[in-house]
């Protein structure tokens, strides 16, 4: 089967983990900038239900020291690609999700309004995996095809300077096949 998003804005191949933190996006909005981000909950430790649980709102403050800081955060990304390429899907596309925070993206503010957001697990301080690599390859190709304005990619750096660091030094730009924006 080959994946693709549907009318709704999920992709056919995703494990689906609805989020509430979404919105409806500005009407008359097109999709027109890929936002890669990186997270890992616990940080700096892999494969656990942390992130999940953040962005459905369902993080024990007590399951970790750092937990107590951001359970109240309401968050999410539409998409979050695991080390072993796993793909979770928490908002459709058509929907606004809540991963740019304050930004800005050519003069544009609010990124959420018009971009996807791509979560890959990991960290500023270490390198990502081929899986990683592999699979948002695939689903920039996905994306692409479902959203013909979509020409835009940035880190979540480039539209928060200063205020954010991911997807980190790490993150290896020459593995994404679609030209880095200058």
């Amino acid at each position: 089967m080959i994946a693709r998003i549907d009318a709704d804005g999920w992709h056919s191949q995703a494990h689906i983990i609805e989020s509430p933190n979404c919105d409806a996006r500005p009407d008359d909005t097109n999709v027109s900038l890929l936002v890669v981000h990186n997270i890992s909950l616990p940080p700096g430790e892999f494969g656990g239900p942390g992130v999940e649980q953040l962005f459905t709102n369902r993080l024990d403050p007590t399951a970790h020291p750092y937990y107590a800081s951001i359970h109240t955060l309401r968050v999410s990304a539409h998409f979050f690609i695991r080390r072993d390429g796993g793909l979770i899907q928490f908002v459709p596309c058509s929907m606004r999700a809540w991963h740019a925070g304050a930004s800005n993206w050519r003069g544009r503010e609010r990124c959420n309004d018009f971009s996807i957001g791509v979560e890959l697990e990991g960290s500023d301080d270490l390198p990502f995996t081929e899986a990683q690599y592999t699979h948002l390859n695939a689903l920039i190709n996905v994306l692409r095809s479902a959203y013909p304005k979509l020409d835009d990619l940035a880190g979540h750096a480039d539209i928060a300077p200063g205020r954010k660091t991911d997807p980190g030094p790490h993150f290896d730009w020459n593995q994404v096949r679609w030209p880095r924006p200058v």
